[in-house]
Order: structure tokens, then C-alpha cells, then sequence
């Protein structure tokens, strides 16, 4: 990801960030904006998914006094505003169609009309776009057209969720007990239990969720000790448990965290007995092993020695 924020920030391509919400979309936005030529002129963010279908198109485009009722005056859109620099275009598939037609336009001519205007406007303004949603639906759906699709994702970048960089953890949680420190003159550090908990979460909220956990324990925090203990009740355990013969997997979890689960406890359940249990979970002995062995090179902690028997013949099977 930092890669492509460095090969794309330079060039005019536009750019869509795709992510789920809470990612730091608009962040990424903003980072390729400073790294770009256009540094030094406006970058103006617009939720696309936060005005209504009757003032999108003057929100964008600006509108002439009197081209509604309480049009009292001339007013910029985000378009003129955003001349020589950047415009995000946040939650990008929640604009409606009519107003696509029109951006689709902007972004092949450069130029469009204020809401009641009949002099044509040139811009000089780069897209970047983001949205949390798939991007095949949305265009299947016909929520999102698909030749302003094709104009918006020149530059494609995906974050991934913070599931799947668990590695950040630690830094972003560092990094905002720092800044709640240097705002609040403290000097507050992290308990020594803190972190393997913060890491062990899935954080289905994200960087959003991350920070906001910070920021409210250290506000519960009575002396130097920042404990995420007390916060267990403001989010979901995302680790699967057993109990008897059920499985309790939170919503949040990876797939790959509840494959490992559901593999093992079916192991259990049948005292390690690797075709009794590939019968269960409706797939062939070979397939299970296959599984036991890739969750012994990437998972933490091991499969177990007692599962881990002589290894029948692989076959291709995902």
C-alpha cells in the first residue's frame, strides 16, 4: 500500500481508495495529496454519501442567485474550490446517478455549469475517490456506473482492514497514546498487559475503533498506567471459544482464525482422528491435511505434535 501512495501521489491519475470503513481512507487521500505537484492548493473533501440527491449537484458545481428558491446569492461548489488541487469524493457509490452522468462529464471536458449558469467553467482539479463497498456489486446493482468507474480508478489503491496487518497494532496504539499525550501535557504509558490484548481484538471497526479505544482509556486512566483491561466492555472478544461441543465464533473474526478454530475443535471432538473428522467438516482426508499443514507454518500457537501425524499424500486441493 505505501508503495502504490508513492507511485501514484506524483501523476494526475485519479485515484479510488478502496476499504472498509474506519480504515483511514480519507488519510491515505490526504498523504497522496502532500506527495503530490499540488501540494500547496486546496484539497476539499466532500461525503458523497452525506447530501441529499437535491443539493448534490450544487454542492459540486456551485449554483447562480436565484436558481432555486433560496439561492440568495453565487455559490462555489466543491469543483471551484478545489481549482489547481484535489477533491476527495468520499463514499464515491452513494452518488446518485444523475449526478454521475455529470461528473463523468467533468472529468472528460474540465469544465461544467454552476445550477442555473450558462457559462461554461474550466477546472483544473484531480479526483481522488474512496468507498467501503464492492465495487463489482455496485456496478451489477447499477448503483455505479460503470465508464465512471473505469475514469475514477485509474490509480486503484486498496487498504486492508486492520485484521489483516495486525503488525500495526502496535505502532497506531503508540502513536495515539503519544499525541493524547503531548495534547494533555501527560506523560501516560501502556500497561503490560495492553498491547496483547489490543492485538488479539480483530477490530472490526478498524483504525476508527483503535483510536477511539485509546482515547477512552486513557481518559480512564487515573495515574500513569494506560490498562485496556477496563475496556473489554466496549468491545466484542473476538476469539473464539469452546464449550462442550459448541463453538462460539464473535462476529469480527477472521476467516482464517475461525477456519483454524473449527478445524481443531472437530479434531478434538473426535479424539484426533483426522477421517472421522474430515467426514464432519465435508471434506476429504488429504484436504485436511493439506489445512493442518498450512496452519502449522502460519499460525500462532502450533497445531499440536498429537495432530500432527506421518502426512498422508498431498493432493491440489485449496
Amino acid at each position: 500500500m505505501a508503495r502504490a501512495i508513492v507511485k501514484a501521489a506524483p501523476t494526475d491519475a485519479s485515484v479510488l481508495i478502496i476499504g472498509e470503513s474506519g480504515t483511514g481512507k480519507e488519510v491515505i487521500a490526504r498523504t497522496v495529496h502532500r506527495r503530490s505537484q499540488r501540494e500547496h492548493a486546496p484539497f476539499v473533501a466532500i461525503n458523497c454519501g452525506a447530501i441529499s440527491p437535491s443539493l448534490a449537484e450544487s454542492e459540486l458545481f456551485g449554483h447562480e442567485k436565484g436558481a432555486f428558491t433560496g439561492a440568495v446569492s453565487r455559490s462555489t461548489g466543491c469543483f471551484e474550490r478545489a481549482h489547481t488541487g484535489t477533491l476527495f469524493l468520499d463514499e464515491v457509490t452513494e452518488m446518485p446517478a444523475s449526478i454521475q452522468v455529470q461528473l463523468l462529464r467533468v472529468l472528460e471536458t474540465g469544465t461544467f455549469y454552476r445550477v442555473g449558469g450558462s457559462e461554461p467553467i474550466s477546472v483544473d482539479v484531480r479526483i481522488i475517490a474512496a468507498t467501503n463497498r464492492d465495487l463489482q456489486e455496485t456496478v451489477n446493482g447499477g448503483t455505479l456506473r460503470s465508464d465512471l468507474l473505469y475514469r475514477l480508478a485509474v490509480f486503484p489503491i486498496k487498504v486492508p482492514p486492520l485484521r489483516e496487518r495486525k503488525s500495526d497494532i502496535a505502532y497506531l496504539a503508540q502513536k495515539f497514546l503519544d499525541e493524547l499525550n503531548a495534547q494533555e501535557g501527560g506523560g501516560k504509558v501502556f500497561s503490560a498487559t495492553s498491547m496483547p490484548r489490543l492485538q488479539e481484538y480483530n477490530w472490526p471497526g478498524n483504525i476508527r475503533e483503535l483510536k477511539n479505544t485509546i482515547i477512552r482509556a486513557y481518559i480512564l486512566a487515573d495515574d500513569k498506567l494506560v490498562d485496556i483491561a477496563p475496556m473489554r466492555p466496549f468491545f466484542r472478544d473476538s476469539t473464539p471459544t469452546r464449550h462442550l461441543n459448541m463453538l462460539r465464533i464473535p462476529v469480527g473474526t477472521s476467516l482464517a482464525a475461525a477456519e483454524r478454530s473449527i478445524i481443531l475443535a472437530t479434531l478434538d471432538h473426535y479424539d484426533g482422528d483426522r477421517r472421522r473428522s474430515a467426514l464432519a467438516l465435508g471434506i476429504s482426508p488429504k484436504t485436511l491435511h493439506n489445512r493442518l499443514e498450512r496452519l502449522k507454518r502460519n499460525q500462532s500457537p502450533p497445531v499440536p505434535e498429537a495432530e500432527a501425524e506421518k502426512p498422508e499424500p498431498i493432493e491440489a486441493v485449496g
